[in-house]
């Protein structure tokens, strides 16, 4: 059973908020998905579903797109917000 805390919702919220994060530092370094991609030593098809929030990323993956961004992995995951509360 899910709680408010760790249910699906509350996952989503966070998968899509950190690919936010991931997608507005490449594009401060001028990248394409694809050139973005090859620096951080993943498919570009993967790295488009970070940044649309449709996937959960292992933590050895957060940091080789950290280090690919050139920016500390701690950045992207620091504070992450909580999700808005859910209906009842």
């Amino acid at each position: 059973m899910h709680t408010a805390a760790t249910g699906p919702r509350t996952v989503q919220f966070r998968a899509r908020t950190f690919g936010e994060r991931v997608r507005n530092r490449r594009t401060e370094l001028g990248l394409s998905q694809e050139a973005a991609a090859v620096c951080c030593g993943i498919h570009w098809t993967q790295l488009g579903k970070v940044e649309r929030g449709q996937r959960s990323l292992r933590l050895e993956n957060i940091i080789k797109i950290a280090d690919g961004l050139d920016i500390d992995a701690g950045e992207l995951v620091s504070g992450l917000p909580r999700p808005p509360e859910e209906s009842a």
